[in-house]
């Protein structure tokens, strides 16, 4: 088939060379042109995808990476992968899925599959997508995949990792079924669009009220001086009705801080509660200010002190630093008066400012998202203060 992937990120790339890789000629579309460019050249911009499997993609002619939204006129099936974030009032921004649908709308061949994987609230598929698709007068079919990429498992991925589908008819959720079985290898039908958007919600829902709850947890094994970590693996021996979540100084990325808020955004609306989320939320967001005080209680003040925080990504291994818990507890600790720093192996600019080497120069170590390779030998003496729980 002939697939147009309209962004190629973390989610939307190893799709498009997923499905390369079992004979779609794919072409992945992107309005960043630096990035396109470095795809053009075989070079990966996530740790998750080899320069080799760009390479072989491109040499094959099964995959090419363009800014140019006019190859959309000629596929058989397009697929939105654009992120879906949170706004600065931390309500969903819909900016780069509308532009998204009204380019597709702009170049729509008629009977092309459109699929969107982007996080949405229930109900938006059928409203916003399908307006704009049906405002073009030709015959289009619409399904919902939503995305399931975990960067750095090694695992899960793209092709062994079930996908849901579900469509606005049933010949656009055969469509879809089909599309994706030919290299996922588990693939489920949901009965509306609606049922496969909010599954997608629940989710990541289910992992942040957990990890918000095991936050709490980990306070309170800090109060009686005992070991979370140990307490979580003890818990996890029972083999049923128990799943081990890991505490931190916040949940990041792209799903688990801000999918939640999507699915409440919705309850607000339609005059439901969420409040179990919105506590979550709100538990979430009161880390920084809980670790900047352990980080007082260490040093006696904050005013003037040396603070390095380890791993602005949001989780171990990528390099993937949005909304990440760091820089909620770099702030707070540089309201504080504190002279905070920044170390990460991966991610080497951030926020305008880059990286400092770690050594043993520093009042205090805090331990955020370390990655495996990080040599946190080289703080010498340094106190550390570790968000992740453990000793």
């Amino acid at each position: 088939m002939r697939v147009a992937v309209v962004g190629q990120g973390y989610v939307g790339l190893p799709l498009a060379l997923a499905a390369s890789r079992v004979g779609h000629n794919v072409v992945g579309i992107d309005s960043n042109p630096e990035l396109v460019a470095l795809l053009a050249s075989g070079k990966s911009p996530i740790l998750d995808i080899t320069d080799g499997e760009i390479d072989v993609a491109i040499k094959s002619g099964s995959y090419t990476a363009t800014t140019e939204s006019h190859s959309i006129k000629d596929s058989e099936i397009v697929v939105i992968c654009v992120p879906t974030p949170l706004d600065d009032s931390h309500n969903p921004d819909l900016t780069s899925l509308e532009s998204a649908i009204k380019t597709i709308a702009t170049y729509l061949a008629p009977g092309t599959l459109v699929i969107n994987e982007s996080t949405v609230a229930p109900g938006t598929t059928r409203t916003l997508l399908a307006t704009t698709l049906e405002a073009t007068q030709l015959p289009f079919d619409l399904a919902y995949s939503p995305e399931r990429i975990d960067p750095a498992n090694k695992k899960w991925n793209v092709t062994n990792t079930p996908k849901l589908v579900a469509g606005l008819t049933e010949s656009a959720a055969e469509r879809a079924f089909n599309f994706y079985k030919s290299f996922v290898d588990s693939v489920s039908s949901g009965s509306s669009l609606e049922v496969i958007e909010t599954a997608k919600l629940l989710e990541n829902s289910f992992r942040l009220i957990n990890i918000s709850f095991i936050n709490e947890v980990a306070q309170f094994c800090a109060a009686l001086d005992i070991d979370v970590r140990e307490v979580i693996n003890a818990a996890a021996t029972k083999p049923y009705g128990f799943m081990p979540f890991y505490p931190g100084a916040g949940v990041g990325g792209h799903c688990i801080p801000v999918d939640p808020m999507y699915l409440s955004t919705k309850a607000r609306e339609i005059g439901t509660p969420s409040r179990f989320i919105e506590l979550a939320h709100d538990i979430n967001l009161s880390l920084p200010s809980y670790f900047a005080g352990v980080a007082k209680g260490v040093l006696g003040e904050l005013n003037g002190k040396r603070i390095l925080v380890v791993g602005v990504a949001y989780k171990p291994d990528v390099a993937d630093s949005r909304e990440t818990p760091a820089w909620g507890l770099i702030i707070t600790l540089r309201a504080a008066g504190a002279n905070v720093f920044w170390h990460d192996d991966l991610v080497k600019s951030w926020k305008n400012e880059t990286s400092s080497a770690i050594d043993g120069s520093y009042d205090l170590a805090i331990l955020a998202n370390p990655h495996t390779d990080t040599k946190l030998e080289l703080l010498g003496n340094t106190p550390i203060l570790n968000s992740r729980g453990g000793y």
